[in-house]
């Protein structure tokens, strides 16, 4: 018995492959397994090859595997992009209806099953994702009954015949290739899981819950992918608790909601990905001008202009650090997993008020869109910091201005909401005095840049690094940001047992970089190696910037639109020894 396989499924875009997966991947939660599953997608609403992969382990796993064990083909595309993945003995089950071949070199096991015909047989073609998915859990040996209660859950919504019909196709898949390969394979057979439960998300769905948890109950946004499930989940579940999610004419006017209702008390988010957040700097300035909280998602795709909608890049580090014109205080998270993307929600907009700024909670495709086991959540966490909120403000002389903009030790302003009794004041986004009154004295002007970018000055953020670092020497310091934080520690793995010796950084705090707690570890280390998924060493750049350390660092870039994979982080870094 293994403790660990890969299977993946593939065809053409609208085909039934993503229901194919959800149903799949549910059940496999349902046993206690834990998953971790990547979506490789076209960028049009029907047609072009998909495919899904999930890693299922009796084990934490964050990185998807290099092989392949199981691969479910509905076309031959994609056997023909897919099979080179395939391990040695590996399986294919493919529908018959296209006559599927192996290519050459490929050593697996091909089992024909007449997938679409069943279907039809049932009544229509659609239910060809269920006899392909009762094909491959029935030769994982897995019990049916408790993939039967995820088409139930899946489809309970149209009616018992509808799931009755969904669990005959899933029958008849099974019956067919188990009578084909002679019962279920035992080579593929997984050690039983601890049957603990865990929940089973996409980031997008854990930074929507986040803002929830958070007190967030305004959203404005406009559709882009990869960002559009956290305004999906937010439109199911806000009204629940007296908010609500607005789907605007475009991303200027969700970003100018989201600071509008901010600045009236009630905190709101927006999310958007690059081309969005390009659009978003202007009102950006102003929040960081007008001091007003506001938290905003960008979650990364290829760029630049539409470049690569559906696939996999880290390239706006620079642009959310440097974006706006002139300078203000913001703060850029990047989670690295499924909990951080809901405590760093939370955390984020705490610290929009806190520190009365804009601060960007940057992910990346593959976090964002990639579906992952996680412990379940912790809610005694949760911690609601609306920083200097003045409630009570005190008698002002007649004609006088609440200071909201006053000078003081740490930067940070008493702040009111509209209509707090004696807290009247001007808000505008040219430079101001204390009560918010234009100002163009050059005094004022040395004086107001410096209290709101002095705000960051002692900021305070939990965990800016997380460290791994059992070597006081290692040979490598190994440095990464959000999702491949996992694919580097399954490489590192690897590399000690060939001797190399590693520590591994995972930055979450990109600015205001964490000089201070990052200068120790790169003072040690041997040599840095930063690892992105983007053409000009971004990361990279920061550390440079902030640290100096260049004659150490060595950039390892991926930006093809495609994630990083254990075996090539493993490959870089030994040459690089």
């Amino acid at each position: 018995m293994i403790s660990q396989l890969s299977w993946k499924i593939g065809g053409q875009q609208g085909e039934g492959v993503e229901s194919t997966d959800r149903i799949f991947s549910t059940a496999l939660n349902r046993l206690g397994y834990y998953l971790y599953g990547y979506r490789h997608f076209s960028s049009r609403i029907k047609g072009g090859h998909t495919n899904n992969k999930i890693r299922i382990s009796t084990k934490p796993i964050r990185a998807i595997s290099d092989d392949l064990d199981i691969l479910v083909a509905f076309d031959q595309e994609s056997i023909d992009l897919n099979a080179h993945e395939l391990r040695k003995g590996g399986v294919v089950v493919a529908d018959a209806k296209f006559s599927p071949s192996l290519p050459e070199g490929i050593d697996a096991k091909l089992f024909p099953v007449p997938i679409t015909a069943i279907a039809d047989e049932l009544g229509t073609s659609l239910m060809k994702n269920m006899v392909a998915s009762g094909a491959s859990w029935a030769l994982l040996g897995l019990p049916l009954e408790v993939f039967n209660k995820a088409v139930e859950e899946e489809f309970g919504r149209k009616g018992a015949a509808v799931v009755e019909k969904n669990v005959e196709a899933v029958k008849r898949g099974s019956d067919y290739v188990l009578e084909l390969a002679g019962g279920p394979l035992e080579e593929f057979k997984l050690l039983p899981a601890d049957g603990e439960q865990k929940l089973f998300m996409i980031g997008n769905d854990a930074m929507g819950l986040g803002a929830l948890a958070a007190g967030c109950r305004f959203m404005p946004a406009y559709p882009i992918t990869p960002a559009s499930e956290v305004m999906e989940y937010l439109i199911k579940k806000l009204p629940k608790f007296g908010g609500t999610v607005i789907q605007t004419e475009d991303e200027i006017a969700a970003i100018t909601m989201a600071i509008g209702a901010n600045f009236g008390g009630a905190r709101s988010m927006t999310a958007s990905a690059g081309p969005g957040l390009s659009l978003m700097m202007e009102a950006i300035g102003l929040a960081g001008m007008t001091e007003t909280p506001v938290v905003i998602v960008d979650t990364q795709r290829g760029g630049p202009s539409t470049g690569l909608p559906t696939k996999q890049e880290q390239s706006d580090i620079n642009a959310m650090i440097y974006g706006t014109h002139g300078e203000i205080p913001k703060i850029v998270l990047a989670p690295s997993s499924i909990e951080e993307c809901f405590y760093d929600m939370i955390e984020a907009f705490n610290l929009a008020e806190r520190y009365q700024c804009p601060v960007i909670v940057l992910t990346d495709l593959q976090l964002s869109l990639g579906k992952q086991s996680c412990d379940m959540l912790d809610y005694s966490k949760v911690n609601i910091d609306r920083g200097k909120l003045v409630t009570n403000t005190p008698e002002l002389e007649p004609n006088q201005l609440f200071k909201r903009y006053e000078f003081t030790e740490d930067g940070i302003s008493p702040r009111v909401l509209p209509g707090e009794k004696y807290g009247i004041h001007h808000v505008t986004g040219v430079e101001h005095d204390e009560t918010g009154r234009p100002s163009e004295s050059a005094v004022n002007r040395k004086k107001m840049m410096d209290k709101r970018l002095g705000k960051l000055n002692n900021i305070q953020v939990t965990n800016p690094i997380h460290v791994d670092a059992p070597h006081d020497e290692a040979d490598l310091l190994i440095v990464s940001m959000s999702s491949t934080g996992g694919t580097v520690d399954e490489a590192r793995i690897r590399l000690e047992e060939q001797g190399v010796t590693t520590n591994h950084i995972t930055v979450r705090l990109l600015y205001p970089f964490p000089s201070e707690q990052f200068a120790p570890y790169a003072e040690k280390a041997k040599k840095i190696v930063v690892l992105e998924n983007n053409a000009t060493a971004q990361l990279a750049a920061q550390i440079k910037l902030n640290l100096g350390y260049g004659d150490k660092i060595e950039s390892v870039l991926k930006y093809d639109g495609n994630p990083f994979l254990p075996s090539i982080v493993y490959n870089a870094c030994k040459e690089l020894v």
